[in-house]
């Protein structure tokens, strides 16, 4: 893969609608370039498409991993 020297976070809620469940962790192998302990893939139960990034969940359980996954790999 071309695609190196980066992290990756994958996330699709468990009830998506609109995109199947699987279709962002497939970027995962399309990143194959991407060290494994670099690559992160979250579903978030409950969640379908835009239950991902606003309400509740959001504030819960999607922000705090996408805030640490920044914070962890924007020091490189």
């Amino acid at each position: 893969s071309k695609i190196h020297d980066t992290a990756l976070l994958t996330i699709e809620g468990e009830l998506d609608d609109i995109s199947g469940r699987g279709q962002t962790r497939a970027a995962h192998k399309l990143c194959s370039g991407v060290k494994e302990t670099d690559r992160q893939h979250m579903v978030v139960e409950g969640a379908g498409h835009y239950g991902i990034f606003s309400g509740r969940r959001w504030r819960t359980q999607v922000y705090p991993k996408v805030r640490d996954f920044f914070a962890t790999y924007s020091k490189r």
